[in-house]
């Protein structure tokens, strides 16, 4: 029969609480063996005590005397020896029943009320020399008396073992139900809502409690839920974005084809230079698509270099210097000679000119674009800042998506390459504008150095 995961915690927890609950009688065991030895060193110690005081009764009164024994045999049956005394003959001297016979009422009373002696209750009896100076003067027989305070001690000890072990248990396999309960449904809800991920219903998500591994897990999972969500969205509006953008030109080439081949059109060189401005626009928006999913890939085949920054920039810096010319639009770089940075130096040149094309086109004639570069504790920052009109203010939050088209046109997706390949190297991209200082855009690489 399959166990599910809240049997397998709440077995768990019973076998762990059987183990630690028997552990109690291990330990009574070896209690009650180390007890029970005890008392048999106490009895020896008892009985011994009575041969010492007859030895000694016999050396005083030089010789049994019946009159003196009794009274010493009435303290060894307080003592819990039942004793039997015979002279160096064999000849019976005197028993504890004679002897408590030979007591006052009153003291036998005390005696008897103490002791719970019982002359009928027979057993046992173990003989025990007696000298005197080396010479043997006679023998007893003593027989250990039932002992009434450690057998209730026994009995109780047992009592409250059981009753407590029953109890813990009890308490125990409650505590096992519901620690069961509280470790197996969060695991089980994640089982539920990964089995729905699967499904494809992105939207399900799993309650995260606590600070615990589990509770992390929660939190690991909600928020891989939520990229694969992002990214589905993501990838449905690049599919319906890409669509619409190619829809376009091939909306116009057809129709303009269907002129030709109908006889509305002329098929002169205007015409067929319509329909190669357009297939140019179509082959723009293609290579834009593929250079984002290379973007988007890029973080798998990255080939960072650690190189010198400023000799890397001024080779970009010259490619632009005869449009800027044309355009009377000045291109500044300030950076430290010494500065490095590690990146995959072809990745840094598409970010470089994605971004400095955006400039040049955002400045009027007589503009001016600045690249500085610098460094701080653990990043290098590379900023591009313009001169030109700016970015409207409603604008800003989306620049970086994809399609997304600002008042200068263009494809709307050179800032998500940027994006992209920024997040490939572990840095961020972000951008400031106005209308009255232009746009920068600041990015921040990590590791660098000086040499």
């Amino acid at each position: 029969m399959r166990c599910s995961l809240r049997c397998k915690f709440l077995l768990l927890f019973i076998l762990i609480s059987a183990i630690a609950l028997s552990s109690a009688f291990v330990l009574r065991g070896f209690i009650m063996r180390d007890f029970a030895r005890y008392l048999d060193g106490e009895s020896q110690d008892r009985v011994l005590r009575v041969v010492a005081l007859l030895e000694g009764s016999y050396d005083a009164n030089a010789g049994w005397q019946r009159s003196r024994l009794a009274a010493d045999l009435a303290w060894a049956l307080q003592l819990g020896v039942e004793v039997q005394l015979f002279d160096a003959e064999g000849r019976p001297v005197l028993n504890s029943v004679e002897a408590v016979e030979e007591l006052p009422p009153r003291m036998r009373k005390r005696v008897l009320d103490a002791t719970g002696y019982e002359a009928l209750i027979k057993g046992a009896s173990v003989p025990y020399p007696l000298y005197l100076r080396g010479e043997e003067i006679g023998h007893l027989e003593a027989r250990l008396l039932d002992q009434v305070k450690e057998d209730y001690f026994v009995r109780s000890s047992n009592r409250v073992l059981l009753i407590s072990v029953s109890l813990l248990g009890l308490v125990s396999i409650l505590a096992g139900i519901i620690a069961s309960r509280q470790l197996a449904r969060p695991i089980l809800e994640l089982v539920d809502a990964s089995g729905d991920i699967a499904g494809g219903n992105l939207s399900r998500r799993v309650t995260s409690s606590g600070h615990d591994e589990i509770g992390r897990l929660s939190s690991s999972f909600n928020s891989m839920a939520h990229n694969l969500e992002a990214q589905e969205k993501l990838r449905r509006t690049l599919l319906t974005n890409a669509a619409h953008e190619l829809r376009t030109p091939l909306a116009i080439i057809s129709g303009e084809l269907e002129g030709m081949l109908d006889g509305m059109l002329p098929t002169d060189r205007s015409a067929l230079q319509s329909l190669h401005d357009e297939a140019r626009r179509l082959t723009a928006i293609l290579d834009g698509v593929d250079e984002l999913a290379r973007a988007e890939a890029s973080t798998l085949n990255l080939q960072k270099e650690v190189f010198v920054l400023k000799p890397y920039l001024a080779s970009i810096v010259g490619r632009f210097e005869r449009s800027c010319s044309d355009q009377h639009t000045v291109l500044l770089l300030d950076c430290p000679d010494s500065l490095r940075v590690t990146a995959d130096p072809d990745r840094l040149s598409q970010i470089i000119i994605n971004l400095i094309s955006n400039s040049i086109r955002a400045v009027a004639s007589g503009g001016r674009v600045a690249i500085v570069a610098g460094s701080a504790a653990d990043y290098t920052f590379l900023e591009i800042a313009d001169t030109g009109c700016g970015i409207p203010e409603a604008d800003l939050p989306h620049v970086f998506e994809r399609f997304y088209k600002g008042k200068n046109g263009g494809l709307g997706l050179g800032l998500s390459i940027v994006h992209e390949l920024v997040a490939a190297h572990g840095g961020s991209v972000t951008v400031r504008s106005s209308a009255d200082s232009g746009t920068s855009f600041r990015v921040l690489l990590p590791f660098l150095g000086q040499i």
